[in-house]
Order: C-alpha cells, then sequence, then structure tokens
C-alpha cells in the first residue's frame, strides 16, 4: 500500500483524501434521519466518544439499540455491536497469547494506560515481555503511543477496550483492579487528591475484595478534590458512592454515624446546592437534608469549629431558606459565646433568613447590625460585606428600596476579590434590581456587566448564576431593545430551563413585539415551571404579572384563572415577604382592572399607595397601575393624577415601552370624559404612544393605538 500511494503521487491528477470521523452533529443527524429520535447533546456526546465516530461503528450501534431506550435510560452505553466485537475479535486473534493477556490487563486500567503501571500488574511477565507484547499491538494498530509524555499508550479504538474487558473472567478483572486501585495508592502517596478518582474507582470495581474502608476514603478525597475545580456534578458521584460504601441512606435523616461520614455529608450538600439540575430551586433545597445531619453530628460531637462551618454555609439566598434552616442557626448559636467572631458569622446568615425565611425585618435588622459591629471589631473585612449583602437582600424584600441600594454599594466599595459569592452577586443584584424599581437606570445598567461577570465565573453556584442573569435579561425589556433581551434570556433558560423569572420575561418580550405563536410557547413552558415547582411564592406574583400583561396585550382572555389562584396562594402563604406580597397584590390589581370590577379593585390597589413613584418588575408602573384602577372606580380626576406622576417617572427613567403604554392607557381618560381639550389632549398621548411603540416594534400597541385615533 505505501508503495502504491508513493507512485500515485507522481500522478498528475493524484489527490490524497483523509477520511476523518463524524463530528458530533453528524452523529446526531444520522440518528435522526435512520432513527426517527433527535438525542439530547449529552447522549450523542457518549455514541460519538464510544464509537470515535468511525461510521460503520456508529451505524453498528444505533442499529442495536431500541430508539426508546437511547432517551430513557443508558444502559445501552456498554453494549458492543456483535459484528463490531467480531471484527475487533478478529484483529486480536491474530496476536499472540502474551499479547492479549497484556492488553487484557491494559483494558481494566483505562482507554489511556502507563508503561510503568501495566508492568507492575502481570508479575509473570517479564518488563521484556511487556514492551515486546505492546510492539506487536503496535504493529497491529489495536494500541497507539500517546504523543506525551514518554511511556504512555492508548487503545486505538474505545471499542476494543471495552472488548478485552468483558472478555475477562470476572475474577481476574476484580483481582487487576485491586492491583491498579493499590500500585497507584502506593505510587501516589503524595499527591493523592490528584489521582484519588481513579484510585477510588477501582476500589468500587472490587469493592466485594477490597472492602469499603478504601472506596469511602477516597471517595472523600475525590470529592472534594471535585468541589476544589468546580467540578459539581462529580463531586456529587463521588461522596454518594462513599456514603453508599458506608451503607448510609442517602435520603434518610439520621445524623452522621462519625468524622467521615459527616465529612461526606457536608460535601455531598456544597456539591447539590451548586450541580446542574434542570430544577436549580429543588437541587439547592435538597442540599439541605445532608448539611443537617453533618451539623447534627458536630454539634453532638463538640466539634463547634465545623459545627459553625456547617451552619453558615450559604446553600442558597436566604429567601430559600426553611424554618428548619432557621431552627439549625438558631441552635448554632447557642454554642457559641454571644459576641464571638464565630457569633458574628452565624449573626450573618442568620439575620438575612429572619428577614426573608420568617418575614422579620427588625430581628433581621437587630441579627445584621451585631454581625456587623463584630465584624469591624474583628476586622473581619469579609464578613462585613458578606452581612452587608443579605442586608441589601432583606432591605429589598421588604420594599427598602434606598436603603437596599446604600448597603449593596457599601459592600462593593469594601470587595477585594475575595469574598464567596453570595457576598459578590447580592450587592451588584440588589443594586440593580432596587434601582430597577427605583427608576434609576444609570445605576442599574452601570452594575449590569460586572454582574454577568460574575455569573459566568466557573465558581459561581449554577442557582446563583441563574438568578444573577435575571437582572440581565430585565433591563433591556426596560428601554426596548427586545434583542439583546432574548440573547440574555436564552442564555439564563439554558442554565435553567424552569426558571419562571426569566420564562415570564420573556413571555413578556414576545407578547409585546406581536410574536403571539413564541409568546405561547414560552407561556406553556412558564405555565409548566410553575407545575413542576408547586408551593414556592418567590416568583409566582410575577408569573401572574405576566399571565395578566399577555391577556392584556392580546385581548384574549386566557389563564386568568390559574394568574389568579397563583396570586391568592401566595397572599395565604406564611411569612411571605413583602416584596412578594406587593406582586401578589399588584397581580389581583391587574385583574380586576381586566373583568372591570371595582370593590377587588379597590382592595388590591389601596395596597399600593406606598409604592407610588416605583416600577413593578419590568411589567408596569405603580402609578399606571393605579390609575387603571381608579379608571374602573369611574374617579378620572384620580386616574389622571397618577397618569400624570406615571408620565414623570417613566421620562425620567428612560423606561420607553412602560411609557408607551401609560400614553395610551391614559387617552382613555380624557376621552371618556370628553371635556373643553381632552380630545387634543388625547390625540397628543396617542401620537407619543404610537411614535415610541414604531420605533421599538411594539406591533400590538401600534394597534390598540391606531384603533383610538380612529374612535377620535
Amino acid at each position: 500500500m505505501s508503495q502504491t500511494l508513493g507512485n500515485l503521487v507522481w500522478e498528475r491528477h493524484y489527490r490524497r483524501v483523509q477520511l476523518d470521523g463524524l463530528t458530533q452533529q453528524e452523529v446526531g443527524g444520522f440518528v435522526e434521519s435512520s432513527k426517527g429520535v433527535s438525542l439530547t447533546d449529552d447522549i450523542l456526546e457518549t455514541i460519538h466518544s464510544r464509537t470515535d465516530a468511525n461510521p460503520l461503528f456508529v451505524h453498528e450501534v444505533v442499529e442495536l439499540i431500541d430508539p426508546d431506550q437511547m432517551t430513557e435510560n443508558t444502559a445501552w452505553t456498554d453494549i458492543i455491536p456483535e459484528g463490531v466485537r467480531d471484527a475487533i475479535g478478529s484483529r486480536l486473534g491474530r496476536l499472540p497469547e502474551t499479547c492479549n493477556q497484556v492488553l487484557s490487563t491494559a483494558s481494566v486500567i483505562g482507554r489511556e494506560f502507563e508503561f510503568a503501571l501495566l508492568r507492575s500488574l502481570d508479575p509473570d511477565i517479564s518488563e521484556d515481555g511487556v514492551l515486546a507484547a505492546l510492539d506487536e499491538a503496535l504493529k497491529a494498530k489495536v494500541i497507539e503511543e500517546s504523543p506525551a509524555p514518554a511511556g504512555r499508550y492508548q487503545f486505538g479504538h474505545a471499542l476494543i477496550q471495552l472488548s478485552l474487558y468483558g472478555e475477562m473472567s470476572s475474577a481476574r478483572r476484580l483481582r487487576v483492579h485491586v492491583g491498579i486501585g493499590e500500585t497507584l495508592e502506593q505510587t501516589h502517596a503524595s499527591s493523592l487528591a490528584a489521582y484519588a478518582a481513579e484510585i477510588a474507582y477501582h476500589f468500587a470495581e472490587s469493592e466485594s475484595v477490597s472492602g469499603p474502608d478504601k472506596l469511602a476514603r477516597y471517595s472523600l478525597i475525590a470529592g472534594e478534590a471535585a468541589l476544589a475545580t468546580y467540578a459539581y456534578e462529580d463531586a456529587v458521584a463521588h461522596f454518594e458512592r462513599g456514603l453508599l460504601a458506608r451503607k448510609i441512606d442517602l435520603i434518610g435523616t439520621e445524623p452522621a454515624t462519625d468524622e467521615e461520614t459527616a465529612s461526606m455529608l457536608f460535601g455531598l450538600a456544597k456539591a447539590r446546592a451548586s450541580s446542574r439540575q434542570v430544577n436549580l430551586i429543588a437541587s439547592a433545597l435538597g442540599a439541605f437534608s445532608p448539611l443537617s445531619r453533618a451539623f447534627e453530628f458536630y454539634a453532638e460531637a463538640g466539634n463547634v469549629a465545623q459545627a459553625v462551618a456547617t451552619a453558615e454555609f450559604p446553600l442558597a439566598p436566604p429567601t430559600l431558606s426553611s424554618p428548619d434552616a432557621t431552627q439549625m442557626m438558631a441552635r448554632a448559636l447557642s454554642l457559641v459565646p454571644d459576641e464571638s467572631h464565630d457569633a458574628g458569622r452565624l449573626l450573618s446568615r442568620y439575620g438575612g433568613m429572619l428577614g426573608l425565611a420568617a418575614n422579620d425585618y427588625e430581628g433581621s435588622k437587630e441579627a445584621l447590625g451585631r454581625a456587623i459591629a463584630i465584624a469591624r471589631r474583628e476586622k473581619d473585612v469579609g464578613l462585613e460585606i458578606q452581612t452587608l449583602a443579605y442586608a441589601a437582600d432583606v432591605s429589598g424584600n421588604h420594599l427598602r428600596w434606598q436603603e437596599s441600594v446604600d448597603n449593596g454599594l457599601r459592600a462593593i466599595l469594601l470587595a477585594t476579590g475575595n469574598e464567596n459569592a453570595y457576598s459578590e452577586v447580592l450587592p451588584r443584584w440588589w443594586t440593580i434590581v432596587s434601582s430597577h424599581h427605583l427608576g434609576n437606570l444609570d445605576l442599574a445598567l452601570a452594575h449590569a456587566l460586572p454582574l454577568r461577570a460574575l455569573a459566568e465565573r466557573r465558581s459561581t453556584p449554577l442557582l446563583l448564576a441563574s438568578i444573577a442573569n435575571v437582572p440581565l435579561v430585565s433591563l433591556p425589556c426596560l428601554v426596548g431593545d427586545w434583542q439583546e433581551g432574548r440573547e440574555n434570556s436564552d442564555r439564563n433558560l439554558e442554565l435553567s430551563p424552569v426558571s419562571q423569572a426569566p420564562l415570564g420575561l420573556r413571555v413578556l418580550m414576545e407578547y409585546e413585539t406581536g410574536e403571539f405563536d413564541q409568546g405561547e410557547i414560552y407561556l406553556e413552558r412558564l405555565l409548566e415551571a410553575m407545575r413542576l415547582t408547586p408551593g414556592q411564592s418567590f416568583t409566582t406574583g410575577r408569573t401572574s404579572m405576566a399571565i395578566l400583561t399577555a391577556a392584556r396585550i392580546t385581548g384574549v382572555p386566557k389563564h386568568l384563572d390559574v394568574a389568579e389562584s397563583i396570586a391568592k396562594s401566595t397572599l395565604l402563604t406564611q411569612f411571605v415577604p413583602p416584596l412578594l406580597e406587593m406582586y401578589a397584590n399588584a397581580a389581583l390589581a391587574m385583574l380586576a382592572v381586566h373583568r372591570g370590577e371595582q370593590s377587588p379593585v379597590a382592595e388590591h390597589s389601596s395596597s399600593l399607595l406606598k409604592q407610588c413613584g416605583t416600577m413593578l418588575w419590568t411589567t408596569i408602573s405603580v402609578d399606571r397601575l393605579l390609575g387603571l384602577s381608579y379608571q374602573v372606580m369611574e374617579n378620572p380626576d384620580q386616574a389622571a393624577a397618577h397618569f400624570e406622576d406615571a408620565l414623570a417617572f417613566c421620562r425620567k427613567a428612560g423606561y420607553r415601552p412602560e411609557l408607551a403604554w401609560t400614553c395610551c392607557d391614559y387617552a382613555d381618560t380624557p376621552l371618556s370624559r370628553n371635556g373643553e381639550g381632552d380630545r387634543a389632549m388625547a390625540s397628543l398621548l396617542l401620537n407619543e404612544s404610537l411614535s415610541i411603540a414604531t420605533e421599538l416594534g411594539m406591533r400590538p400597541l401600534m394597534e390598540r393605538v391606531g384603533a383610538r385615533q380612529e374612535g377620535t
């Protein structure tokens, strides 16, 4: 073949074509055309890596698997098609017996292997014998040398390694796994963290022989190493495997039994809180159980330092804290002196929990104040920043917008760059959100890019990254930059496909621009997200507002009963923060306006009077909602006063979509009053509304204004 190719080079029309494997995308296209199913990227990556993208092997694997099995489970990943197995067997059958023995041992190490490790596992074969066997395998292209470092090899195809591994007797396979684990343990005694995952794997595969002790030990080391490199899903797997080796129930409630188990439970809590789950919020909440089990052990054992570290660990924002978490924090405080440094660390998070989970603003303020005093006394800048971050969170949730901004800016000013993720994200998040409500767009925008950088950092837990991205979607909506809003929305929904806030914002964007079909798709996704997170009230008020705004834009009263139900359920929730209560009342006021019901309008809009001159999410200004409410209550003078305030607020803030809607809604008041100069006033308002709506591509509003202009 080499001689023939060499001669062909001199031919005029000769051209050599390198046949590479299929890309992952091409594998997906092949599966879709042959099986009629669309596979996720994870499954495609598995097929791609298992087959090395060899078209023949891809075909054999895909033909072997039932389409439903591909998507429902991954048991098929260990199956080697008979045709592929025969082809591999034919190639291996031409190699000497010693060569096959060496290759079988290498297959237990993995796709890649080192000569030094392989040599130590077969004492019956000399070093020269192992080298000779590897040379034979290289000639047959069963293996190939790795580019670097020297002495490393890899199987030419993943299925060759799997085939050899599958042909071994279980007894020999167990013996080799034990040998690999013990050899790696001895060879890398000074750097176990780097090899712990590999060692744990081999002891897991040989647990029936090697026992649970080493498996648990190296699973713990591997889990901690994975946490340090932000490989949270790997960390979850390591800690769960170690706990199961110790016969610990993963969903139990009993405290840890020993120090090692407590460490694994604490590690599991940290990993779960940051892992990439479809429902990030449920993942964070599910992390509390192992955390509390670790805390109980440390508290009972008198290990105060670890009890404090466990209790204060920020699994999730205080908004998501449960009564059990608050009680755990209170118990932790009882373990330390009142004004100690440890007390300050605990009071910081406890203050956030009191203000949000327990809705106790005064108790929260007292606890946070004590924490700040202790932080300053101890010159602990990190603790002061963290406490200010929680204070900004509490202030914002209690509708104290300027106080929230002040706390956020103080935390940002003190930042050194060494804070935990919550201490970095929450101050900027609340500075943006509170400024957004106050109409200070410039201040909000000034912190948007730094917040995005924090959200995109690997060390930021995914739940926090998803939350951090929400203002990056809402800010473009406020100014009518729908393209940037959609792009930011796509990034956010990729992180958390069932997060209600970004879904609600996407619904608003699609309906505002007349993309009703897309709006309906995202609205259905929003409703499904609500079903997946029952009883969680922290976004449902805004969800109701999104549903009602969509109904107002289209004029089609869809899902109003759902919006009403979830808003009312929010108000019935124990310890609901004032922010969520305000959103729920706003939703019910919007519903009453839609239905033209005077009594409910009066009831729910009156609770908003203290928030005049602010914005309700991206949906509506408080004053526009009050203007609409007074229209329903047939009080045109009060309606006009609030609409005037809404116009002034929107112009100063630069909230142009809201300004356009305010002009349109306000025009109904002079049109219905029909006094001297009212029609001229309505005409000016409608002209301004149409001008903005046309510029921003708000087609439904353009049509609404056009209909009113025809009536004037």
